[in-house]
């Protein structure tokens, strides 16, 4: 017989015959007798600690598009994580801040306190809710959940509750010069397996479409290079696009539209109220941050669905129009308010007032940010669709493990942690360059905001 199994036997049966259960809690309540008869299980006894031993950022355009990379080095040999940082427009900064903050900043730290560094990291700076930091910050935190995930063998999802639901459902993009174009792309997006499409007539704010060269650009005012809207033309032309491709493709697909915050806000309220007949699935970004006022006399002139948020920076900033049930869904870039931890607390409270999510997700992420995008579509209740990218397969190159799409819906594996990598080698093949938003005008040559 084994010999702890004959020493537990044997101690029991002293325990026994002092015919006293004080004897026998006292005597089990010692830390030697506990020894003796009770080995602790391997689940109670938790995983050793590690700390944090460098966080630096990885910065490359495999797509021609500026995506940056956080990658946290711990010490535990082999262990990392990595997160989305981007902030494509002032990709370099995002590097900086990384480098020379963030590593100082962490080194040494626990890689289990992911809220306690998020808080300390957010708030150190004193002033805060910046897009160069917060991408920085989300970075870290991806990377943080990233090694959660494979210490405890399990993808991110399950961490933040395990499935509500069989994968996440996506949204296609069309557009073409013509009503023609569009209706034919919303055909084969749907022949694909998409459900959902979003709509656009050339560029935002038709940008693309409009023959008559601007009179800014006659009058060699600004670039020549800066786009142009012709605001009437693109407000006369949404509804009819939607009929047209209703017509054509049927009232089952659900279409959506973003009108970038690019006209007046009045001209927005009457253009939505406009498409009520073609039931948009959502009509996005009707107003810019700075007109968040109009909300209120635009819900109470329409029914027509509306997503919100993806220019907003800190997450209070959800708050009080979602307790006002102002919009319908949550339109946030998730690196640009400071990662999963964040977008979390934004998405939970959202399911009290049954404010749908709908995170930003353009070429202008990474697939890493996609990963984060899609375990927390995965996990959460009030999920609403999750915009959908094409990844080129030189991008996959760089980041093995990026998602795939089937029948319109991404596929999250259960790899753990978030399921994706990064290629250095490849990475660096590809070096960042400059990228700024484009510069849009009316006629006159007044800037048009994004």
């Amino acid at each position: 017989m084994d010999e702890k199994l004959q020493n537990s036997r044997r101690n029991t049966l002293k325990l026994l015959a002092m015919g006293s259960a004080a004897g026998v809690v006292g005597l089990f309540d010692s830390s030697e007798a506990r020894a003796d008869v009770y080995e602790t299980p391997s689940y109670q006894k938790g995983a050793k600690p590690v700390t944090i031993t460098k966080v630096r950022a990885i910065a490359t355009a495999p797509g021609g598009l500026n995506l940056v990379v956080v990658k946290v080095e711990t010490s535990e040999p082999g262990l990392y994580g990595i997160g989305c940082a981007t902030f494509m427009q002032r990709a370099a900064l995002v590097v900086t801040a990384v480098d020379v903050f963030l590593n100082d900043f962490c080194v040494g730290r626990d890689v289990d306190n992911i809220d306690d560094m998020w808080m300390s990291a957010y708030v150190s700076s004193y002033w805060r809710n910046g897009p160069v930091l917060n991408n920085a910050l989300s970075g870290l935190d991806e990377a943080l959940w990233d090694i959660k995930g494979k210490r405890a063998k399990m993808p991110v999802y399950q961490l933040l509750g395990g499935r509500s639901r069989l994968n996440v459902d996506t949204y296609a993009h069309v557009q073409g010069r013509t009503f023609e174009a569009i209706a034919e792309g919303v055909q084969k997006a749907t022949e694909q397996g998409f459900r959902h499409v979003r709509i656009q007539q050339g560029g935002y704010g038709g940008v693309g479409t409009f023959q008559t060269p601007p009179d800014f650009k006659t009058a060699n005012y600004a670039r020549q290079t800066d786009g142009y809207s012709d605001t009437g033309e693109y407000l006369r032309r949404v509804p009819q696009m939607f009929e047209h491709v209703r017509k054509v493709c049927g009232e089952k697909v659900e279409l959506l539209h973003d009108m970038h915050e690019q006209v007046e806000p009045i001209q927005a309220i009457n253009m939505i109220k406009a498409l009520e007949p073609y039931r948009p699935f959502f009509i996005e970004d009707p107003f810019s941050p700075e007109n968040m006022g109009w909300f209120k006399k635009l819900r109470a002139a329409t029914s027509v669905p509306l997503a919100m948020g993806e220019l907003f920076n800190n997450i209070n900033e959800f708050r009080d129009p979602m307790a006002e049930q102002l919009f319908d869904f949550i339109r946030i870039h998730i690196s640009q308010i400071g990662g999963i931890t964040p977008a979390m607390k934004v998405a939970r409270l959202g399911e009290w007032y049954n404010v749908r999510t709908a995170w930003h997700g353009p070429a202008d992420t990474s697939p890493v940010g996609y990963q984060a995008n899609n375990h927390i579509d995965l996990a959460i209740y009030n999920f609403g669709i999750q915009e959908q990218q094409t990844i080129p397969q030189r991008v996959r190159d760089v980041f093995p493990g990026s998602p795939e799409v089937k029948n319109g819906y991404f596929i999250v594996t259960d790899e753990p942690g978030l399921g994706i990598d990064i290629n250095e080698k490849e990475a660096a093949k590809y070096p960042i360059n400059y990228k700024g938003m484009a510069t849009v005008r009316k006629n006159d040559g007044t800037i048009l905001k994004p």
